[in-house]
């Protein structure tokens, strides 16, 4: 299972890294309609496969944790929510502050991001957020409600990739940041990650049947 993770991980990163190559010969064109494709593709997918991961879980299966200091598939689906909303306030604050085209110049190659998201080693989210706590879910609000609001975030994104005329490559909140484009790479990547830690749960010898 391991091996089977890390070569998924190797081959999403060699599909972004030729996108990203295929992009800089063509003279530093802004966002594509291969970007657009690969972003809606990508954050419809990822959605799908927590929509299929969770459907039908019981309060028990819901709430089941591996241990008392792991978190529950509410709780994930939770924490999913809270960086879908981070992710989605960033991309408003880099569209508010108007185009970057030196950006193009800048940006690291898109594989960047989704490989550091999908590593192996585990990450800790109070580490990003220091010195407060908030991307640590409650799991007061249930897993099916955690869901529904994951949903709602995630096809408002979808909307608005898929609408758009603004160039993604050219809007980031701050250097060195990631443009729009790559932010969204991180909010899939981060849903592929929490994919990976469901399957974990649901895979785990106890999980209620």
């Amino acid at each position: 299972m391991k091996y089977t993770l890390s070569l998924f991980v190797a081959l999403m990163a060699a599909q972004i890294s030729f996108a990203q190559t295929a992009i800089q010969a063509a003279s530093n064109q802004g966002w594509s309609a291969a970007d657009r494709q690969y972003l809606s593709t990508n954050l419809s997918r990822s959605l799908d496969e927590l929509i299929a991961e969770t459907k039908d879980l019981t309060p028990d299966q819901w709430n089941f944790k591996e241990s008392p200091d792991r978190w529950s598939i509410a709780q994930i689906v939770e924490h999913i929510g809270i960086w879908e909303l981070l992710m989605q306030r960033e991309i408003s604050q880099a569209l508010g502050q108007g185009p970057k085209p030196e950006l193009l110049k800048e940006a690291k190659p898109d594989s960047v991001g989704y490989i550091f998201i999908m590593e192996e080693k585990k990450h800790y989210s109070d580490e990003y957020t220091k010195p407060f706590t908030f991307a640590q879910p409650l799991g007061a609000m249930g897993g099916e409600a955690a869901l529904k609001w994951v949903t709602k975030m995630r096809r408002e994104s979808l909307d608005f990739v898929n609408s758009t005329d603004k160039d993604l490559r050219s809007y980031s909140q701050m250097k060195n940041r990631g443009t729009v484009h790559q932010v969204y790479i991180t909010t899939f990547g981060h849903m592929d990650r929490h994919l990976r830690q469901i399957r974990k749960v649901k895979a785990n010898e106890k999980f209620p049947k």
